[in-house]
């Protein structure tokens, strides 16, 4: 646990998706099966708020989002929240698509892995939880769709203008967000979206496997491989350079580094601290 916490307990209860902990790995499921998982108002603000207080926690070392039933995600829920938009306020919109975008955010920015286990549909939001995770394991019957101008809003929301072009390319991301077309999975990995493909019935033991090796492993090191991926993006050569050095002088002096000398001259596999 943190030591710097302050009054505000730790969230014991979340009512907009179900969530497990288990050996260091914390699974989100959404659980609206019967509409595909669409997100509504609630969910965006409980995965927001999720996001921000995992790393306070000592429990999870890895965060898995799945979805439930027959698909990963459909995106914003047609009656919940675009109904509902329309006799909003501008305010009130732009408190809405700030939050949204507050998600996606507290994703990259949390120093935990997080690993999207795709099925079925990703559609619009849905599309950019998985767009914005570390790593997407993905179905062989799975279908992106970043439909967001079919909708008659810009290609450009959630961070995905900014995130997908240097995920796939320039080219492929204007061709993907500006069309809004379903991309199969082999088109998907094809341009680079995709971690890892397998089949259909192999889905949960990929993502499982994965997560396992992600929480069993040195979880300092890939929060600061994770931080520097991030904010080496928008970095000139000669900064982000610096920045990795600083970073591995202060990793030399962690207690990993030394297990893992100790564990190679003792022979032995190393017993990974997170420190």
């Amino acid at each position: 646990m943190s030591a710097f916490r302050g009054s505000a307990p730790f969230t014991d209860r979340w009512d907009h998706f179900d969530l497990q902990w288990a050996d260091g790995v914390t699974t989100v499921t959404l659980d609206r099966p019967d509409r595909l998982n669409a997100l509504t108002f609630e969910t965006y603000a409980d995965l927001r708020d999720l996001l921000l207080e995992l790393p306070h926690r000592d429990d999870t070392r890895a965060l898995v989002l799945r979805g439930g039933g027959r698909a990963f995600c459909s995106g914003g829920d047609v009656d919940a929240i675009i109904g509902r938009t329309l006799e909003m306020a501008p305010d009130e919109l732009l408190a809405f698509t700030r939050m949204t975008g507050e998600v996606v955010r507290a994703m990259r920015e949390c120093p935990i892995p997080v690993i999207a286990g795709i099925h079925g549909m990703a559609a619009g939001a849905g599309a950019v939880l998985a767009l914005a995770a570390d790593f997407r394991v993905v179905a062989r019957s799975a279908r992106f769709a970043f439909l967001f101008t079919k909708v008659g809003l810009a290609g450009a929301d959630m961070g995905a203008a900014y995130l997908l072009p240097r995920m796939v390319g320039l080219g492929n991301a204007t061709r993907v967000l500006m069309l809004g077309d379903t991309l199969d999975s082999a088109e998907a990995e094809r341009i680079g979206l995709v971690s890892e493909l397998v089949e259909d019935d192999g889905l949960d033991a990929a993502v499982e496997r994965l997560a396992g090796r992600l929480a069993q492993g040195p979880a300092f090191a890939h929060a600061q491989t994770k931080a520097l991926l991030s904010r080496e993006l928008d970095m000139s050569l000669s900064g982000a350079i610096e920045l990795e050095a600083m970073t591995q002088a202060l990793l030399m002096r962690g207690e990993d580094y030394a297990e893992f000398h100790a564990a190679f001259t003792g022979r032995r596999a190393p017993e990974w601290k997170g420190r």
